[in-house]
C-alpha cells in the first residue's frame, strides 16, 4: 500500500493544506465574480491567486531572478517545497521522482504573442521543477484533462509499488488565461455566478486556479497517515467533450475499486461536480448504478472552482483532511437535487467515523478515473 507522507495547497483559500482546508470548512469560498475578465469582454465567476501574495512568499524560497518563473511554475515549485519541508525526503536522490500533472501548462504564454518558445510545453515545465530542487530524474508529465492529477497519483503509486522508486513528488497545477477562459465560454460550460452543483438550479461551472502536492512513499509501518489503496482509469469514447449519458466510464471506475472495500466504510464520495448539466447528471447515474447509493456525495468546486489538472490533488487532499477530522463536507451551494440518480448529497458538514472515501473524476474525451483512500492502518 501507498501512503502520503506530506502534502500542500497553493489556493485563494490558503497557501498550506490546513488553510484551505479550514476555510472550506468554515464554508468560506474564494469565487468572485468578474467581468471583462482578460479583456474578453466575458463576465464569469471564478478563483483566482492573488499574485502579489504568491510573488513575496516564493521570494522567499527564490532570491535568484525569480521574475524568470511563470505563476504556473512559481505556484508548482511553492507547493512542492513547502510539502518536502513537512517530512524526510531527498529530492535529489535518483531513487525520487516527479511527476506534474497539468492540462494547459504556460498556456497563457500565447495571450502575449509568444508560440515558439518551449517554456510553453509542458514537459519543459516538468523538467524547470525536478532542476530546480537538484533531481536529474526524468519527470513523468501526466496530461489528461481533468483526470490528469488523479491519473498521476495512480501512475506513481505503481512505479512505487514496482519498486523503481522510493519517493514520488505528485504536484498538480493550472493558472486561468485567455485562452482557457475563451474555450470554456466557446463550450457554453460557464457560469457567471457562482457554481451550484448537483442543485436543480445549476447552470454551469466555475474555474480556478491552484497547485497542490503529494509526497508518496510506500507504507512500511502502522501509522494514521492517508493510504492510496487503488485507482481506476476508465474511457467511454462518448464524444470529445460531453461524458456519456448512462455513465459508463465512471460507473466501472468505480466498479473496479469498490471491490476492495467494504461498502460500509465509505464515509463519502467525493464527486467531479462541476455544475455542469451534464457531467453532475452522468456523475449521479454511474453512483446509483454502482449501488452506492447511501454513501454521502459532495462536490469542493464551489469552493475554489474546477482546477483543471490539479482538481484530482487539491480534491483529494481536501478530502484526506477531512476523514481526519472525522467530517464530511457539505456541497456548498446546494439546495434542491437536480439528477435523476438516486443520490445521497451531503448539504450540512456532518460526523463520519468511517476510514475510507473515494474521489471521483471525469474529464474531456471520454475519460473518468476514481481512487479509492483509507485514513490509518
Amino acid at each position: 500500500m501507498i501512503e502520503i507522507i506530506s502534502d500542500n495547497i497553493i489556493s485563494p483559500l490558503g497557501f498550506t493544506s490546513e488553510e484551505t482546508y479550514q476555510a472550506v470548512k468554515k464554508g468560506e469560498t474564494g469565487i468572485k465574480k468578474y467581468r471583462d475578465i482578460f479583456e474578453t469582454g466575458i463576465e464569469v465567476s471564478a478563483s483566482f491567486i492573488d499574485n502579489n501574495k504568491l510573488d513575496e512568499a516564493f521570494s522567499e524560497y527564490c532570491l535568484l531572478n525569480p521574475q524568470k518563473y511563470t505563476k504556473v511554475e512559481k505556484a508548482a515549485l511553492l507547493s512542492i517545497k513547502k510539502a518536502s519541508e513537512n517530512c524526510e525526503i531527498d529530492l535529489r536522490s535518483n531513487k525520487t521522482a516527479f511527476y506534474l500533472s497539468s492540462t494547459k501548462g504556460n498556456v497563457q504564454l500565447l495571450d502575449k504573442g509568444i508560440d515558439d518558445n518551449q517554456q510553453l510545453e509542458i514537459w519543459h515545465t516538468a523538467k524547470l521543477i525536478s532542476n530546480f530542487f537538484g533531481n536529474n530524474n526524468t519527470p513523468t508529465v501526466i496530461s489528461n484533462a481533468c483526470i490528469s492529477g488523479i491519473c498521476a497519483i495512480i501512475s506513481a503509486s505503481r512505479a512505487l509499488e514496482n519498486k523503481r522508486i522510493d519517493y514520488a513528488v505528485v504536484t498538480g497545477v493550472d493558472m486561468l488565461s485567455k485562452f482557457i477562459i475563451s474555450g470554456f465560454t466557446c463550450l457554453k460550460a460557464l457560469s457567471p455566478t457562482p457554481c451550484k452543483p448537483f442543485d436543480k438550479e445549476r447552470i454551469g461551472l466555475n474555474l480556478g486556479e491552484a497547485a497542490a502536492t503529494v509526497i508518496l512513499k510506500r507504507a512500511e509501518t502502522k501509522n494514521q497517515n492517508t493510504k492510496f489503496v487503488c485507482g481506476s482509469i476508465r474511457n467511454d469514447a462518448n464524444h470529445i467533450s460531453g461524458p456519456s449519458r448512462t455513465g459508463e466510464g465512471s460507473y466501472n471506475a468505480l466498479c473496479d475499486i469498490i471491490k476492495n472495500v467494504d461498502i460500509n466504510d465509505i464515509a463519502f464520495i467525493n464527486a467531479h461536480g462541476t455544475s455542469t448539466n451534464y457531467n453532475d447528471e452522468m456523475e449521479s447515474i454511474a453512483i446509483d448504478r454502482a449501488s452506492l447509493n447511501n454513501v454521502l456525495v459532495n462536490s469542493l468546486k464551489s469552493y475554489f472552482g474546477h482546477t483543471l489538472g490539479a482538481a484530482g490533488i487539491v480534491e483529494s487532499i481536501i478530502s484526506s483532511k477531512a476523514l481526519k477530522d472525522n467530517t464530511i463536507l457539505k456541497t456548498y451551494g446546494y439546495e434542491n437535487k437536480g439528477v435523476s440518480g438516486n443520490i445521497n448529497i451531503s448539504n450540512a458538514n456532518s460526523y463520519t467515523d468511517k476510514k475510507h472515501f473515494i474521489k471521483l473524476i471525469s474529464g474531456f474525451g471520454g475519460c473518468n478515473a476514481s481512487a479509492l483512500f483509507k485514513i490509518g492502518e
